[in-house]
């Protein structure tokens, strides 16, 4: 019985690698012939005979795993290409390995950074930043939404007053809206080197700020809270605060030309949710119900 067994998975067996073989040699063969290298050459270069590589790329050579490696080496190419299933000529995903394994490091390092950016349950997974202009609601939706989900909240303000040593208008006044920013990046930093899990509240201004802002898009699920300009200054003035109106009778213009200046920057965020004509319950549960679709805590 088991030698008949035997004879019957032999010629399968003598297919896959006569298979194997054939698909080696081709892309070999058409490695060579796009590099534009003769075989001469890529006997010179790898160590490999010129009789072994004809027999190589016929088909018939039952090469090495070491001498393969050489001629892949001479080609340039990664051994992986030659054995594989897929063509790797014809293979996106191949192809874009390829030409990552060739880029400079400053853009395999940008490449890193968008796919970790990207990745499900990448560096993202579990923190959530609201971001949007005053009044949108970011510290009372994020504290509601922390408490519903049993998620630390942070407001960035109280962490920057905690680096800085001092409430965020003496930070202002003394150390003016460049140190401030500094104080900003630095209150980021420590929120993500001390949260794995959090809903983090942050001023309307951090989109403006390259560097912060794509360092918060790389570690946060962020979510957009979008609400219309009279939206925006009614809520403002209903928590006490007149400073949007106190001496600026064009308060409502500026706030129109700042959301304008800062929507494309807004946008970059990974989800929107519009709160304009909507009751503190309807976007509570509507947020909620955004980071469960977004899959945003895991």
């Amino acid at each position: 019985m088991s030698d008949r067994v035997a004879l019957e998975t032999e010629p399968a067996e003598n297919a896959t690698v006569a298979g194997l073989l054939a698909r080696v040699g081709q892309r070999v063969r058409q490695a060579r012939e796009q590099r534009n290298i003769s075989r001469r050459v890529l006997s010179e270069s790898s160590g490999v005979s010129p009789r072994y590589l004809a027999q190589l790329e016929s088909g018939a050579g039952n090469i090495s795993i070491g001498l393969l490696c050489k001629v892949a080496d001479a080609l340039d190419l990664r051994i992986e290409w030659l054995v594989g299933e897929e063509d790797p000529w014809t293979s996106e995903a191949l192809h874009m390995a390829e030409m990552y394994r060739q880029a400079e490091g400053p853009v395999q390092a940008q490449v890193r950074e968008l796919l970790l950016e990207a990745a499900p349950g990448g560096r993202r997974a579990q923190r959530i930043c609201l971001v949007g202009l005053r009044g949108a609601g970011k510290s009372t939706l994020g504290r509601l939404a922390g408490a519903a989900l049993d998620v630390p909240f942070v407001e960035l303000n109280r962490e920057i007053a905690e680096v800085g040593g001092m409430p965020v208008g003496e930070i202002m006044a003394l150390y003016g809206q460049e140190g401030y920013r500094k104080l900003e990046a630095d209150a980021l930093d420590r929120v993500i080197a001390t949260h794995d899990q959090v809903i983090l509240a942050v001023g309307g201004g951090i989109v403006a700020e390259p560097g912060t802002y794509n360092r918060l898009l790389a570690h946060f699920n962020t979510i957009w809270l979008k609400a219309a300009p009279e939206e925006h200054m009614a809520r403002v003035r209903a928590q006490g605060d007149e400073r949007p109106m106190a001496g600026q009778p064009e308060a409502m213009a500026q706030l129109k030309s700042i959301l304008q200046a800062r929507e494309a920057l807004y946008e970059r965020a990974h989800a929107l949710l519009d709160t304009s004509g909507a009751t503190l319950e309807e976007t509570l549960e509507r947020l909620l119900a955004l980071i469960a679709q977004e899959h945003f805590l895991g």
